[in-house]
């Protein structure tokens, strides 16, 4: 059965050949009711946007790819700008490591690494710039609607990045997020003997900030402590300056203070030491400040953050070795990994 083309899904949605391509390069030049439709006939046909693509089942492009939302942390980028030491390695944040694992294992393999890495456009835009023009590719999780992926993995191999697996068939890789917020939240409970501990988590649908607020409320539970619905705040995006901005929120409501403040990532726990600063609180004495990630950022704030290091560059290379295995054998059943992560006790808590 030969690979759906651009000439179907014009005559699927009832568009020219043209209006099929500005729905892919340039999604807003083209009406919501007439986009959709065309996007609709493509999810129905399986076709994948574009002319390299028609060709993927007898060649390949010695290129794999990755899709991640671009949430951009401007305090970082400031600070690495404003650093006296060369040490870019310094501010990289998440994101930043996954690339440099996955680019790294990709070239031992023989590949190029192509990363799409825009929200301008929508989802749909995301899967155009990378899934015609690659072997295979990994996406993190919440980046490409389900039924996007659904399509493209019947034609390349995708790997699902953190968050649940989402679709049965794919090969998906998550680190152990409840385990270790558990293990971080009973060491502030058994070792330091804080019980009135504030959980700051992201928005309801970050899979990886939700599961560690589950080890946070378990390790409640286990201790006896009371087990809150949902986090003390919520922030709109994981960086400084919401984790500042929660920080303030936290605090202006008033009535007794957390002894602790247990941020669902280190970019949020670095805004909230700013912010606590500011308001004269001394961190770890009046309250304990933690994070979850391991970024090499956390090592260098005042006071050093006691966070949960994960392996994020090996999540990036475990997510191209999984690609390689797929691209040698396609009827391989599918993998799910869980990478372990580890406590990192520093001043913030009060050990080091």
């Amino acid at each position: 059965m030969s690979a759906p083309t651009v000439y179907d899904v014009a005559e699927r949605s009832g568009v020219s050949i043209a209006t099929v391509s500005r729905v892919y390069r340039t999604p807003d030049s083209v009406r919501a009711q007439t986009r959709e439709r065309v996007l609709e006939a493509a999810r129905e046909l399986g076709y994948v946007p574009s002319g390299s693509a028609r060709g993927l089942a007898s060649r390949t492009t010695g290129v794999l790819g990755l899709c991640f939302p671009d949430y951009s942390d401007p305090d970082t980028e400031n600070e690495a700008a404003a650093t006296d030491e060369d040490d870019d390695h310094a501010f990289m944040l998440y994101s930043d490591q996954i690339i440099r694992g996955m680019e790294r294992a990709a070239r031992q393999h023989g590949y190029a690494l192509l990363i799409a890495a825009s929200l301008k456009g929508g989802p749909e835009s995301l899967v155009a710039n990378v899934a015609g023009r690659v072997d295979g590719f990994a996406v993190l999780a919440g980046t490409v609607p389900t039924a996007d992926l659904e399509v493209i993995s019947r034609r390349l191999p995708v790997v699902m990045l953190a968050g649940p697996r989402g679709i049965d068939h794919l090969d998906h890789i998550v680190v152990a997020n409840a385990d270790g917020q558990r293990a971080l939240t009973r060491h502030l409970i058994e070792d330091h003997g804080l019980r009135r501990l504030a959980f700051v988590g992201g928005e309801a649908n970050s899979p990886d900030a939700e599961a560690r607020f589950a080890g946070f409320q378990e390790a409640c539970r286990d201790a006896g402590l009371p087990v809150p619905d949902a986090p003390a705040v919520r922030a709109t995006m994981m960086t400084q300056a919401e984790g500042l901005r929660v920080t303030d929120a936290l605090l202006d409501r008033g009535g007794e203070r957390p002894q602790a403040m247990l941020f669902a990532n280190d970019q949020m726990a670095v805004g909230a030491l700013r912010a606590l600063e500011r308001r004269g609180v001394r961190v770890p004495e009046d309250i304990a400040v933690t994070g979850f990630d391991g970024i090499p950022l956390s090592r260098l704030v005042r006071p050093p953050l006691t966070t949960v290091r994960q392996p994020i560059r090996q999540l990036g290379a475990q997510a191209v070795e999984l690609l390689v295995q797929r691209l040698g054998d396609s009827g391989r059943e599918p993998v799910s990994l869980m990478l372990p992560v580890s406590v990192i006790r520093r001043a913030s808590c009060g050990c080091g």
